[in-house]
């Protein structure tokens, strides 16, 4: 089954210790968009400028992605620059020009609306809400967000919260939205709020996964080096959506291997700028290295 991946497609400006690189393809819909391609067939909703260069529309084909659903829209792309300090938890953004995203309603093609897996990736909720609205009878749904939602558009997104089977997002946001100091104690108020399954992001410690059922932890696999991990977040959970879509049965019953493959892509990830490292990995590399961290967490 193919994935519907609705988010913000950008051009990142990005400086770690490692290097600058300008331009990179970017946004939360790019990184969880080519993640779900290893697994599944994924229809890409976002929009750019016509200044959006030509060689990262062909990188987005060359992961089978349909870009019927990108809007090409006059004007400059969704810019970011930020740079990340030799701890790469700290990250200072330099520039946020949003360009066309600004104007972004996400319309889908009439052949996008019946898609059985659905990822809202990291933007407006109210624009979650449209995508939602325009979809029949979706088989999974899974949201993300971030604090900026939090602050400014709380009710929107507590709204949304009814709509879907899955929330993700990272620890200090989850303690945000529930007040609570506690990590475990934050997913079961966010379950009370209307996700099935929350999945709570720890950076560098991995995941964790609350469901009806208990608690999972998804280690994050260990590097030697991380280059940059912007995008990480978002591909991990595009590649959890793309390995929940191309199973068969309940997405229920594949969750917790699906987070598995999510910490490995994300992993590549961090090993190069952007989306230069995860656009050379191959789907055997992927497995090698799944099978890898199965093995550091058996005992």
């Amino acid at each position: 089954m193919s994935v519907l991946v609705v988010g913000s497609t950008a051009l990142d400006s990005i400086k770690t210790p490692y290097g600058e690189n300008p331009r990179l393809l970017g946004g939360s819909a790019s990184h969880a968009a080519v993640a779900a391609s290893f697994f599944a067939p994924v229809k890409l909703v976002g929009i750019v400028g016509d200044d959006f260069p030509k060689r990262y529309v062909r990188l987005y084909r060359r992961h089978g992605i349909d870009l019927a659903g990108l809007q090409v829209a006059p004007g400059k792309t969704f810019h970011w620059a930020g740079e990340y300090e030799a701890n790469m938890n700290n990250r200072r953004t330099l520039t946020t020009e949003l360009g066309v995203f600004e104007t972004f309603i996400p319309n889908l093609p009439e052949a996008h609306r019946q898609t059985p897996f659905v990822l809202l990736a990291n933007i407006a909720p109210a624009l979650q809400h449209h995508v939602l609205n325009q979809m029949r009878r979706p088989k999974f749904v899974v949201a993300d967000t971030m604090d900026l939602w939090l602050n400014i558009a709380l009710d929107d997104l507590l709204k949304l919260l009814r709509r879907v089977d899955a929330l993700v997002l990272n620890d200090s946001e989850a303690r945000q939205l529930t007040k609570e100091d506690n990590v475990i104690a934050a997913a079961k108020k966010i379950h009370r709020l209307g996700p099935k399954y929350v999945i709570v992001k720890k950076g560098e410690h991995g995941a964790l996964l609350s469901s009806p059922t208990g608690m999972f932890i998804s280690p994050a696999f260990p590097l030697n080096k991380v280059v940059d991990p912007t995008g990480a977040g978002d591909s991990f959970v595009g590649a959890l959506m793309g390995y929940l879509a191309g199973r068969k049965g309940a997405p229920e019953a594949h969750l917790k291997r699906g987070m598995i493959y999510g910490s490995v892509v994300a992993s590549f990830c961090c090993e190069g700028f952007g989306l230069t490292r995860t656009t050379t990995v191959t789907r055997a590399a992927i497995e090698q290295r799944a099978r890898q961290l199965k093995k550091m967490v058996q005992f």
